[in-house]
């Protein structure tokens, strides 16, 4: 039982290392030359501040997510590992947000901004890519942290309850 927990465990962290390095990858990837009127303009993840965090982020939790994969089972390693997923899970749901919220402006306009996904429609669908890939990647790390304090947390309250029912 707790060996197929292993591996199950393991695919689950192996998903979310290769949705992050998807998300990665295809943010890297995205660049279009576009023209709205007369101006003739470049898109690619550097123009934005926004997307250089999503990339950067997804490219942490992609190294952290490799390494991950090869802690051994009884190693001590494990203890920090409910912190570290906290903190790249929380990271990954501020740099989704963050390159969300720009994506919709570039693809659905405001009363400030124009779309532009009219013009550049192959960097919108890469960019809109790097988004599935990382909210596949966010809702995994989220079942992995949730997965990790059960775990940690589960010893704890079962030795409170036995001590409850021996006194």
């Amino acid at each position: 039982m707790a060996n197929t927990r292993r591996i199950l465990h393991l695919v689950v962290r192996f998903v979310a290392f290769a949705a992050t390095f998807c998300a990665a990858i295809i943010m890297a990837a995205s660049h279009e030359r576009g023209s709205i009127s007369t101006m003739s303009f470049e898109a690619k993840y550097t123009v934005f501040p926004f997307f250089e965090y999503f990339l950067v982020v997804n490219s942490v939790a992609t190294v952290y997510g490799f390494l991950v994969l090869f802690i051994p089972t009884e190693s001590l390693l494990w203890q920090p590992v409910v912190a570290v997923d906290l903190v790249l899970t929380m990271a990954l749901i501020s740099s989704f947000s963050a390159a969300y919220a720009i994506g919709m402006v570039g693809m659905k306009g405001n009363s400030y901004w124009k779309p532009i996904c009219g013009s550049i429609p192959k960097y919108c669908d890469k960019v809109t890519g790097a988004f599935v890939a990382d909210l596949i990647a966010v809702v995994i790390y989220i079942i992995l942290l949730l997965n990790s304090i059960h775990t940690a947390l589960n010893p704890l309250l079962l030795k409170k309850k036995l001590s409850n029912f021996s006194g």
